[in-house]
């Protein structure tokens, strides 16, 4: 009996000390959790992190983190819960930033940009919202679409399917000295075939907007997956030969600047770029904004969604 007794303790002393150690292992320096890895990432920071140059956390003010700049205009907002901490909330308003020096590269090259939205398809007749844009600056932005980046919503449609968000984004390059751009939608064509649709109204989805410059392509993603037209992803000028757009090049000397919930227009800050009369402001929330100077890959998309999902 006593020798059972002996094997026994052993047994459960062997067990406890495994047991210590694989918590203890789980542990980050200081006594917190370290959760099981996502894809390979511990939180949402790991994934590109040389990369990110511009981040928003929208919690309890709208500065971008990295480099502390806060907006010089903050039109009918305010903060509510959101994805991860709180989100902005914008009651047709909108948010304008001075010059971010990181995002302001003569030679971008290539982009992505991450942000979370809470809105609604509004219904028939109602206008586009832009979102996210990324301007020439008030001197240079003649116009809405002169670029570089510009993520919106055609909220009016589809108009048989009220529950979904159409996302449509556009960019520019002046490569060549003048511009050229192109755009990309989940619409047109043939549904679940061309484009994929996304069920996301009143509620938060991530949209990602990708430019690769090496390929000359532009992708649109909602909650890690691609959803834009697979027929307009290559952006090119010319039809004989077919010449790609290249890297996200901005004119010599471009100061940009950020502007949300609003078109880069009269009425955001712009005053050489006319008000258009089919451009309304958002209404909706806005959380957790990357802005990336790389295309990411499909499999840091996936990630960068399952760790903001998470909270990580």
């Amino acid at each position: 009996m006593k020798r059972n007794s002996l094997n026994l303790s052993v047994t459960l002393f062997v067990v406890a000390a495994v047991f210590s150690f694989a918590i203890s292992g789980c542990k980050k320096k200081g006594g917190d959790v370290m959760l099981p890895p996502i894809d390979g990432y511990q939180t949402a920071g790991d994934v590109a992190k040389a990369n990110l140059m511009g981040y928003w956390n929208f919690d309890g003010n709208s500065n971008e983190t990295i480099s502390s700049t806060a907006p010089t205009t903050s039109s009918k907002s305010s903060y509510v819960t959101g994805v991860k901490g709180q989100a902005v909330r914008l009651d047709s308003g909108y948010i304008l930033y001075p010059t971010i020096a990181a995002l302001s590269a003569t030679n971008l090259g290539s982009a992505t940009v991450s942000v979370w939205i809470m809105t609604e398809n509004q219904g028939d007749g109602s206008k586009p919202t832009s979102v996210f844009a990324l301007t020439l600056g008030a001197t240079m932005q003649t116009d809405w679409n002169v670029g570089p980046i510009n993520m919106y919503l055609e909220n009016g449609r589809p108009k048989n399917y009220n529950d979904t968000l159409v996302l449509h984004s556009s960019m520019s390059t002046y490569g060549s000295g003048g511009r050229l751009g192109g755009d990309n939608i989940n619409d047109y064509g043939v549904r679940a075939t061309d484009f994929k649709t996304v069920l996301g109204a009143n509620k938060w989805v991530q949209y990602v907007f990708r430019y690769d410059g090496a390929g000359s392509f532009l992708d649109i993603f909602a909650n890690g997956e691609l959803v834009s037209n697979n027929n307009f992803r290559f952006k090119y000028f010319g039809d004989a030969p077919k010449v790609p757009l290249g890297n996200l090049i901005l004119p010599a000397g471009t100061q940009t600047q950020v502007v949300l919930g609003g078109f880069p227009n009269a009425s955001t800050g712009f005053a050489q770029s006319p008000v258009q009369a089919f451009q309304g402001l958002y209404r909706g929330d806005i959380d957790e904004m990357r802005f990336y100077n790389k295309s990411l890959t499909d499999a840091e998309i996936s990630a960068l969604y399952k760790l903001e999902s998470a909270g990580r």
